[in-house]
Order: structure tokens, then C-alpha cells, then sequence
């Protein structure tokens, strides 16, 4: 006798429910162990059937017997009274070339892509690379054996050598998808498996290195935020561009699909913990949007490249490379360290001659910065490509950074002093669980601040909240901090007998008086209901734009000064970007209020309840 479980309604009056298949054949079921969900109702949506495609033609629907349970056909007769059973997904095929990826048709055995490896192209590319290794190896040995023709064998020897192991190396790498996890498989001395779960996977980067856009391959790297810096987790080094872009949607999208649903508390918000009983109802995830692209980085921008020191000083960084490498290699080009020495003696007494080579610096550095403006950011797109952003730089390594909006918290604009001068700045992504977040989370370079603001609310939302100014006390602490040294080192050199050092000092300490007005006026903070702002910083400043839901915590922090001038520190516990934004010299009830409206549930237990006035007195403002 069977009996309905309780959520299922009574068969009608004479009817009854099936609940093996004519014969008592049960083959028919499912062999996983254990059946699939049904949807309310006891109907399964059209065109699947036990959680896999079947064939009913969309809009039909399965005949059923009962009001709640479909009625399960009968298995079609099998000859030799052998057993049916739901057929196998069609093996993976094995006469694909390497590096070729799976073909369109392919879906079998749950895995997304096959075991492959990597494009045999990039046996091409690993001589050139492990060149400059071999370079002083290979020196060694000709000078060793006086260039004879058994020394050059023996370099011969040494080529070959590592060709060779380039070539097994190829040969015993392997990458995968399967289920929810990528796999790369190494075994050239022993096995190495590097499992990645998809649901850590935060990025995915694609970046074409010049021999390899020849070649036409590419490098992958996946990151999961679990090394914590500019370190990738995983890496696929020559695989073909096509199947790079391939890798790249399936690992984010199955990404998606293996992430669990965030758990909610009883207002709907995010929480790091289980979902709070009595929680609302995750809203099903939004369709992806189409793909649009946001920005093109026009080729006027170049001119911005003098304007951020990153690209201004990259002149002087490249001659000093060049002083260094002289004294490193000068004894294998034919000088010794002391020649070197001698030379630079020299010209240490033609201070004319010194002075034009500084000039030249200084009048060559704002064009060197235009040009490593132009090769950094070469056609900078900012594009949105199913549910990630997806931004594409560069001349000569062309690199793709996808970041998934879901994991995007907000947005950080910089601007330097010359920057701010200009009106220009540039845009990074506060990313959940992103490495090397100032390369890897760009969304635009330098440009004007109205249209890269105007990016940043379009691409990831907006902030309108005007800043609170932060109360005169800051104002003092700013102004002391950027006197004091200069008055120390003044008053030291006064004492020391050096004149001239006393006066550069005294100079330097009046040049702190701007400075420490203009790090008081960008100091800021707000708070518009979704999204919270800090501002701090003069030469570099930088405001840092946050979702609410990003928060994990407070830090309220104060020093003995700060307590003497009634003001504090409060710091933005993030779980994305840098991990925490400071609100630098807040009034004292003004940065507890800040915490208390963006997060009114974690510390109002902690507040101390005010207490009522004296009768006859008034409660000060």
C-alpha cells in the first residue's frame, strides 16, 4: 500500500497513482541515486525531463495520469531482455589537432572542454624566450673553451638541449574543464594537477605578447584572488586566440553557474553568513545585457601622458636602466667598472656638458611620456561583453581583462597634482577578490574628469551625494604636518652652521602652507542611501566610490593628538579593492554618525544612549 506524501493532494475518488511502470520494470527511473526536483504542480518545464534536454517540442506538454506527477513512459523493448538505460553522451572525438580546443558539437560527459594541449606554435616561441637565460651560459663556455670547434658543439649541445625539454614540456601539459573545476595537468618529472574551482575564478585575462600575435596564439591567465597579489592561479601559455576567447566565456560562465546564491538577512541585504530565517526570496539573477561598448579611448588623450608622472618620469627611468646595465655588462663589453667610474668622473667636470644632457632630458621626457601614453593604452576599449566588463589595451602586448560585474563593488578616481590641474583623472574597478587591482581593474587611463566620471555612473553606477566637509581641527592637523619638518630641518641647520640648508628648509616649510590647505579641502566623505564615498590625498588624490553591501566592517581609530583635537579616523572595511578607505580627521559624533547611517544595525548596540538634559539647560547643536 503507498501512501502520498503530505505536500501532494489525494488522488480523485477511484483513481490511483502509478508508481512503477507496467511489469515492475523500474529501469525507467533514474540511475543517479536519487530523482530530479520537480516544479510546483508536477509538471516539468518544456523540453527537459529529469534535469536533462529531452525531445518534446517546446510548448508541449507530458501526458499525465494524476493531477500532481507526470506518468513516466514505458521504456521501448529491448531485445535479449537486456536492461534499458538513459544513452550515454556521445564520446569526446580524438583526431582534433592540439591546441584546437573542443569542437562546437561536442557536449558530452558533462565537461566543457576536452584534454588539450597547447598549440605546438608555441615550440617556436620558447627558444626566443629562454634566450637571454642561455645568453651568459653559452658566453661561458665559448670563452672557456677558447673558441674552438668542440666549444661550439657543446653550445650546440646546450640548444638542443632545452628545445628538447621545451618540447616535452609541451608534450606532458594537458588542460581541462570538467564538472565545475579547470584542471591543468603537468607530468614532465612527476604529476602535477592544479584543480581550480570555477566558483573562485574572478578573471580571466587574455594578453597577446608580440611573437605570439604573429603566431596568432595567446596567453590565458586566471585569476582567483587566492595568491592575494599580481600573481595569477592558473596560466595557459599558447593556446590559439579563438580558443582563448572560448575558454575565457565558458570559465565565466560556468563560473556563474557554479557560485551559490549569497546568503540574505531578514532585510534582504548580502551577508557573509547563512541566510537568516524568514529571509525574502533571492530574485532570479537578470538576464545578461547585450553587449554594448561604453568608450573607444580617442587618440587625442595622448597628449594627457605628461600630465601623470608614471609616463613623465619613464624617460629618467629608462637613462638610469641604462647607467646600470653599462656597470653590469661592462665587463663583457669590453670595459671594466673603473672605466666606467672614470667616465662618469669626467663628466662630473663639464657641468655644461652635464646641464645639456638634463635639458635634453627634461624637453625628450614630456614627449617619452605621449609615447608610453600611446603604447600602454593603444585603442583602450571599455566594452561590456555578456555579464562582465571587458577592457582591451595596449600596442605591443595587447591584453584583455574581463571582470565580472557581479564581483564589481565600485570604483576608485585618481588624479595627481598636474592632473587636477587639467581637470583629468583615471577610473579603477573595486573588484571582490582581484590581484593586482591597479593594473588588472583599470577601466579608463588619463582623460577628462566629467567624461570619466560619466563612465564610471554608466558603467557602474552612480554617485551624486556631495561630500562633508570635515571640521577646522583637520584643517590644523593638515597645515602642522606639512610645516613642522621644514621648520625641524630648518632650525637643525641653523644649528649645524649650514646657512643654505636653512634657508632650502624654510623655503620647503612655506611650501607646506598650500599643501596642507589643499589636503584639508580634499577631505570628504558621503553616504547617498546605496552608495558611500571617502576623499583624501593631495598630490595623489584619490575618492573611492563603494557599495553599501561591500562593507564588512568599521574601524574607528584616534591617536593622542587626534583625541586633543576631538577628531578620529574612520576606516571603510571593504571585502574588495584595497580592503579598507579611510575618512581621515572626521569630527568626532560626525564619523560615528557616518558608521551608524550606512550600517545602523552593527553599531547602534555599541552607542551609549544619550542622556537627557538638565532641566532648565539646552542640549548644545
Amino acid at each position: 500500500m503507498t501512501t502520498d506524501p503530505p505536500d501532494r493532494p489525494s488522488p480523485p475518488s477511484g483513481g490511483t497513482v502509478p508508481t512503477e511502470p507496467p511489469g515492475g520494470d523500474r529501469s525507467a527511473e533514474p540511475h543517479d541515486g536519487a530523482r530530479s526536483a520537480e516544479p510546483p504542480g508536477g509538471i516539468r518545464p518544456s523540453g527537459q525531463r529529469d534535469g536533462i534536454p529531452s525531445a518534446e517540442p517546446p510548448g508541449g506538454a507530458l501526458p499525465i495520469d494524476h493531477p500532481t506527477r507526470p506518468t513516466v513512459p514505458d521504456p521501448p523493448p529491448v531485445p535479449n531482455g537486456g536492461v534499458p538505460h538513459r544513452p550515454a553522451a556521445p564520446p569526446p572525438p580524438t583526431d582534433l589537432p592540439p591546441g584546437a580546443g573542443p569542437p562546437p558539437e561536442w557536449a558530452g560527459g558533462g565537461a566543457e572542454v576536452r584534454p588539450s594541449r597547447l598549440s605546438p606554435l608555441i615550440l617556436l616561441i620558447d627558444p626566443v624566450r629562454m634566450a637571454p637565460s642561455l645568453l651568459l651560459p653559452l658566453a661561458g663556455v665559448l670563452f672557456v673553451g677558447g673558441f674552438r670547434p668542440s666549444s661550439f658543439l657543446w653550445a650546440l649541445v646546450a640548444v638542443v638541449g632545452s628545445i628538447g625539454f621545451a618540447a616535452l614540456r609541451w608534450a606532458t601539459t594537458t588542460y581541462q574543464v570538467v564538472a565545475d573545476r579547470l584542471e591543468i595537468t603537468r607530468s614532465l618529472i612527476s604529476r602535477s594537477v592544479r584543480s581550480i574551482p570555477l566558483d573562485r575564478i574572478r578573471g580571466v585575462d587574455i594578453s597577446t605578447p608580440p611573437m605570439h600575435r604573429l603566431l596568432g596564439l595567446a596567453v590565458v591567465k586566471i585569476d582567483t584572488g587566492a595568491s592575494g597579489g599580481d600573481k595569477q592561479e592558473g596560466e595557459l601559455n599558447g593556446v590559439s586566440v579563438a580558443e582563448a576567447a572560448h575558454l575565457r566565456t565558458i570559465l565565466l560562465s560556468r563560473s556563474r553557474t557554479a557560485r551559490p546564491a549569497p546568503a540574505q538577512d531578514a532585510a534582504g541585504r548580502e551577508t557573509a553568513g547563512p541566510a537568516v530565517p524568514g529571509a525574502p526570496a533571492q530574485a532570479p539573477a537578470p538576464a545578461p545585457e547585450p553587449d554594448r561598448v561604453y568608450v573607444r579611448v580617442p587618440r587625442s588623450w595622448f597628449r594627457y601622458g605628461p600630465l601623470s608622472a608614471t609616463y613623465l618620469l619613464a624617460p629618467f627611468a629608462l637613462f638610469g636602466g641604462a647607467i646600470g646595465l653599462a656597470f653590469q655588462w661592462g665587463e663583457n663589453l669590453g670595459f671594466g667598472e673603473r672605466a666606467a667610474w672614470q667616465f662618469a668622473e669626467w663628466l662630473w667636470h663639464r657641468p655644461v656638458l652635464l646641464a645639456l644632457i638634463a635639458l635634453a632630458l627634461v624637453v625628450v621626457s614630456p614627449l617619452g611620456a605621449c609615447v608610453m601614453y600611446a603604447v600602454f593604452n593603444w585603442n583602450f576599449t571599455l566594452r561590456r561583453h555578456d555579464a562582465s566588463l571587458l577592457a582591451e589595451r595596449g600596442l605591443i602586448n595587447r591584453r584583455s581583462v574581463s571582470l565580472e560585474h557581479a564581483r564589481i563593488r565600485g570604483y576608485e578616481f585618481a588624479e595627481g597634482l598636474l592632473e587636477r590641474t587639467a581637470k583629468v583623472g583615471r577610473l579603477w574597478a573595486i573588484v571582490t577578490g582581484l590581484g593586482d587591482s591597479r593594473t588588472r581593474g583599470q577601466l579608463l587611463p588619463t582623460g577628462p574628469r566629467d567624461f570619466v566620471l560619466g563612465i564610471a555612473a554608466e558603467a557602474v553606477g552612480p554617485f551624486t551625494a556631495p561630500l562633508a566637509p570635515h571640521p577646522p581641527q583637520a584643517r590644523r592637523r593638515r597645515l602642522f604636518r606639512a610645516v613642522f619638518p621644514g621648520l625641524v630641518l630648518a632650525l637643525a641647520a641653523v644649528i649645524l652652521d649650514w646657512l643654505w640648508l636653512g634657508a632650502a628648509a624654510l623655503v620647503i616649510a612655506a611650501l607646506g602652507i598650500p599643501l596642507g590647505l589643499d589636503r584639508y579641502r580634499s577631505l570628504g566623505h558621503a553616504y547617498d542611501g546605496t552608495r558611500l564615498s571617502v576623499r583624501s590625498g593631495s598630490l595623489p588624490r584619490s575618492q573611492a566610490v563603494v557599495e553599501r553591501r561591500a562593507v564588512v566592517g568599521w574601524t574607528i581609530r584616534q591617536t593622542w593628538f587626534q583625541r586633543r583635537a576631538k577628531v578620529l579616523t574612520v576606516i571603510v572595511g571593504v571585502g574588495a579593492g584595497s580592503g579598507g578607505y579611510h575618512a581621515i580627521d572626521t569630527g568626532e559624533s560626525q564619523g560615528i554618525d557616518f558608521a551608524t547611517t550606512v550600517t545602523p544595525d552593527w553599531l547602534t548596540p555599541f552607542l551609549a544612549p544619550s542622556e537627557p538634559p538638565a532641566p532648565g539647560t539646552t542640549r548644545a547643536p
